[in-house]
């Protein structure tokens, strides 16, 4: 598998979409988003995850976990909610989330 993609089992799995955009006020933000991508995959139930972001602010990053018990349980730790604060009053401008069951799961151009 090439590098940066997360090693998802066979579904079914969770997802968690975050979008955003950032704000001008990026202090402390790359430090704290390397923070919470480690913290994520020590979670149980984690799966990995894959983030991406653009020259003009915008990013995806996408959480893989096991079920609905894990996800649950990694929006309420207590530095990820630390996090969500700081992201809430200084980073993003605006963002989404969205948690999503998945059903089905291809990788290619080989297949799985």
């Amino acid at each position: 598998m090439p590098a940066g993609f997360a090693k998802t089992p066979e579904p079914p799995y969770y997802a968690v979409i975050f979008t955003s955009t950032q704000t001008d006020d990026r202090r402390g933000y790359e430090a704290m988003a390397e923070a919470m991508m480690t913290l994520a995959h020590e979670q149980p139930g984690c799966l990995g995850a894959e983030s991406a972001r653009g020259a003009d602010g915008l990013g995806i990053t996408v959480s893989y976990f096991r079920d609905e018990d894990s996800v649950h349980a990694w929006k309420q730790h207590a530095r990820h909610l630390g996090a969500q604060k700081l992201g809430k009053e200084r980073w993003y401008a605006h963002y989404e989330l969205r948690v999503a069951k998945v059903e089905r799961a291809y990788s290619g151009p080989q297949g799985r």
